[in-house]
């Protein structure tokens, strides 16, 4: 059995294969509720053989937002239409993942405040700015704590909490976009406490399995980098959570050392990250094919393999992937045929 088709304990649940559909922004809804667009987006994932999807970003409050049409999981109004789509999704197999945000300094809906741990604007595309107080802090943490009910209550398998990529919890890690004097900012230990507020906080009120995704470097001088998220990832896995979902970049509007863009290269923090964590990693960055996703699964880069543009191109790439690895009988036998 190859290594990519092969299934993963995680929690509470088994993934059926290591092959990850990441959360990818897809700009379709209205009032943050999920729609017929969403429900086949994801439906058709499930179908095609997808072990684990992580439902793209959704605002845990209104002012949360990344744009208009983002989704949303702030009113008990969404959950009927989310579990329309982990119903569909559990029926072809597929476990399904629910990612949290909140857009903090990169909210680009129409006449937005965007929310920020300090007076430092993402760009001057985001003029709106408003520095966050204790009061507003703590609220945040409630509505993420929320939102994980909610998704609980929607039969999500787990939620993922979005630290990367410059949004709220983001720019609470950097030290480049928060300059804060309280508990937190400043220290490594300060600025990380948003985020293990949240963890803490869905873990006490919520049954649900939390995965993280961060950041590992905002390829900039003196900012977060891969130092600082090995550190935190020993304290998330501390904290219990279950997976942790590795990017980079994202916080700063025009980095200085970006790498070069190709095929894998983001595999390396993964690694890293991997050699020192207990729970399982996924590994992200312009994976196309099943010898990758194998390749990296062989080297013990990461446990998961996300492929993120490839999945919007070929929703049956598992099958495929499947053909190309020996293990036709993992095919839909509706399917089959065409393999």
């Amino acid at each position: 059995m190859s290594l990519l088709l092969s299934p993963l304990k995680i929690a509470n649940f088994t993934v059926k294969n290591r092959i990850v559909m990441p959360p990818m922004d897809t700009y379709q809804a209205q009032d943050g509720m999920p729609n017929v667009f969403h429900l086949n987006h994801y439906g058709a994932r499930a179908m095609g053989g997808v072990g684990l999807i992580i439902v793209e970003a959704n605002a845990i409050c209104a002012e949360g937002k990344i744009s208009d049409q983002d989704l949303g999981i702030y009113s008990d109004e969404h959950i009927t239409k989310h579990k329309s789509i982990t119903d569909i999704c559990h029926h072809f197999g597929a476990k399904i993942a629910l990612q949290l945000n909140h857009s903090g300094r990169k909210n680009g809906c129409k006449n937005a405040t965007q929310l920020a741990p300090s007076d430092i604007k993402y760009s001057d595309n985001f003029a709106n700015l408003k520095v966050l107080d204790k009061k507003d802090i703590e609220k945040i943490c409630q509505d993420f704590c929320e939102a994980a009910k909610r998704a609980k209550l929607a039969n999500y398998d787990a939620v993922e909490i979005h630290a990367a990529h410059g949004y709220l919890i983001s720019s609470f890690l950097s030290p480049l976009s928060n300059q804060r004097t309280d508990e937190f900012g400043g220290s490594f230990e300060n600025r990380i406490r948003l985020l293990c507020d949240i963890v803490k906080g869905i873990k006490e009120r919520v049954d649900i399995p939390i995965f993280v995704r961060i950041s590992a470097s905002e390829w900039e001088e003196k900012g977060w980098d891969l130092e600082q998220s090995k550190k935190l990832a020993l304290v998330l896995e501390n904290l219990g959570i279950y997976m942790l979902d590795i990017s980079a970049g994202g916080n700063i509007n025009k980095p200085s050392l970006v790498p070069n863009v190709a095929p894998l290269y983001q595999a390396n923090y993964a690694k890293e990250l991997k050699r020192i964590l207990k729970i399982p990693v996924s590994c992200v960055g312009l994976i196309t094919s099943a010898s990758e996703g194998e390749a990296l699964l062989l080297g013990e880069v990461c446990d998961l393999v996300c492929y993120g543009r490839e999945l919007l191109r070929n929703p049956n790439f598992a099958y495929q992937a499947a053909k190309i690895l020996g293990e036709k009988d993992k095919i839909h036998p509706s399917y089959i045929r065409a393999y």
